[in-house]
Formats: C-alpha cells, structure tokens, sequence
C-alpha cells in the first residue's frame, strides 16, 4: 500500500499541487495541504477499505486539507488584487472546477472525492460554468 501511494504521489503530484492550491487559495498553502494529506494516508492507510479508486480516496483526503487549509487561513492572508468571478462559485462549484480543469480528473473520480455522485459532478460543474459565463460576458442589449 505504501508504494502505491508513493507511485500515486509521483505520478500525480503537480495535479494534486495546483487543485490544493486553488482550493486553499495559495501555492504554498496547497503543496502544504498536499505534503499533509499525503502523511494523512500513510497513516490511515488501513482505512482504505477498497471502495472505489485508491487515488480517489486519496483525493478526498487532498480536498479536506485544503479546505482546512483555507478556513486556517486569516482574513489579512487574502490575496489584494483584482476580484476573480470565482468568488461567486460556491465552494463545491469551485472543488469540482478545480479537479475537473487543475487536476484533470474524470467524474467518477471528482464524485467519489467529494462524496457525491457523477450527476451532481456534471450538474455542479454545468451550473459553475454558467455563473462564470455570465459574468465573464457582458449583457448584449438590443
């Protein structure tokens, strides 16, 4: 089980780096929630009950830590800068856009690191893409 992490860690590891760091919010951050989640399932390796996929759980594990990462992190921490429309995404909208374009993983795998179905994957990410249209795309007016 250890070398299959390690092998996951190896292969993957820049996508797991960037969907932690836009979850977290900050490069630093989300290789940190990375290096943690990582140790995180060294530890807890015998949880792995062989549900779905060992880099989905593994997944999973990423998310949370950036999420704890994220809510750790102090309102003078923010970035100054100009507003991203993805401040409108709520926070699942946003993890499924990031796994889905950061992280390049397929549905099935985004569904069973959140805790959700395939469905609602494609329905999140359907609705996320709107909202950003929109506001990406000024109103034609007639």
């Amino acid at each position: 089980m250890i070398e299959d992490l390690e092998e996951l860690y190896r292969a993957r590891r820049a996508e797991f780096c960037r969907a932690a760091s836009a979850i977290a919010g900050d490069r630093g951050l989300g290789e940190d929630a990375v290096q943690e989640a990582f140790a995180k399932a060294v530890r807890k390796r015998r949880s792995y009950r062989g549900r779905g996929s060992l880099e989905a759980w593994v997944w999973r594990i990423v998310v949370n830590a950036a999420r704890d990462v994220r809510r750790r992190r102090m309102p003078a921490e923010a970035v100054e800068g100009p507003s991203l429309p993805l401040e409108l995404l709520t926070d699942r909208q946003r993890e499924v856009l990031f796994l889905h374009y950061y992280a390049d993983l397929d549905y099935t795998t985004i569904a069973e690191a959140l805790g959700i179905s395939p469905g609602t994957v494609g329905a999140t990410l359907s609705t996320a893409r709107g909202v950003l249209r929109r506001a990406l795309v000024p109103e034609v007016k007639s």
